[in-house]
């Protein structure tokens, strides 16, 4: 349809259209991945397949973005093309089309927690913006042929640019939070702050030496170290790890491991402090 009716904007949606195909592939084959089983080879799960998914996904949107731009802006040294209503026509329809497909996607990939899911919605969002500026710009470029405005007649071009810009937006952002899970970045403060207060919940506990905490796609995996009365038996400190954990898991359901070392702890230790 782009090449037909010599529109940049809706070439560049369809760029970002095969994209999407070739995006969708890949989150649909992380997911599956990413809901195999612990095995031998992989004992914390395959969960970062949907991350290594997430990042494909934004690589694309990356570079269909880069040929969106560089066209877009190659055609402001031609003389501006015929605008066509069908061509608006066209884009009106497929904007309404790709905001059922960002709902589904996002309800659903909220819903199963898949970065993958997740990440393939937002390229439909950016398929959004990129429908909405091909109405404006096309609807524009009509304009100014009615009105004989020469700068309106560059709409489409115009429009095509600021697609690019909100789809390399859009990849940059999701690229970003796929490296940070990928280099294990620690969960947001607040979350960590509620697993403190669940690991205190339980009476034994005296102290957190450390407390960490990393996405793995699907899921969060938490190291804990934490100090409980020295005078305990073994089968006694084994219980208390058993606790924590069941603690922290009932009340998350997005925690699929809680790693714990045990600390043995010493009245004395505080007083000392506290006298200094």
């Amino acid at each position: 349809m782009g090449f037909l009716f010599n529109s940049q904007v809706l070439i560049a949606d369809g760029v970002h259209n095969a994209g999407d195909v070739i995006a969708t592939i890949a989150a649909l084959g992380s997911a599956q991945v990413a809901k195999k089983p612990k095995d031998s080879d992989h004992p914390y799960g395959h969960g970062r397949a949907e991350i290594i998914g997430s990042a494909m996904v934004a690589i694309i949107m990356l570079f269909a973005a880069l040929f969106i731009a560089y066209h877009s802006i190659e055609s402001f040294l031609h003389p501006a093309a015929e605008a066509s209503y069908i061509a608006l026509i066209a884009a009106a329809i497929s904007l309404i089309w790709k905001q059922c497909l960002y709902f589904y996607c996002i309800h659903f990939g909220k819903k199963e927690n898949s970065k993958s899911l997740i990440a393939t919605a937002y390229d439909h969002l950016a398929d959004v913006y990129a429908s909405i500026a091909a109405v404006t710009g096309i609807g524009a470029a009509l304009i100014g042929e009615k009105y004989s405005i020469g700068i309106l007649s560059y709409g489409d071009a115009l429009a095509g640019i600021l697609v690019a810009y909100f789809v390399i937006r859009l990849a940059y952002h999701m690229g970003k939070e796929a490296v940070d899970i990928l280099m294990d970045k620690l969960v947001a403060p607040e979350k960590l702050l509620q697993y403190e207060e669940l690991v205190f919940s339980v009476p034994e506990v005296m102290r957190i030496d450390r407390i960490r905490a990393r996405e793995h796609g699907t899921y969060v995996i938490i190291d804990i170290r934490v100090g409980i009365p020295a005078h305990l038996s073994v089968q006694e400190g084994h219980d208390i790890s058993r606790k924590i954990k069941q603690t922290i898991m009932e009340r998350h359901q997005n925690v699929q491991e809680v790693l714990i070392h045990i600390n043995p702890w010493y009245a004395e230790e505080d007083t000392d402090l506290l006298a200094k």
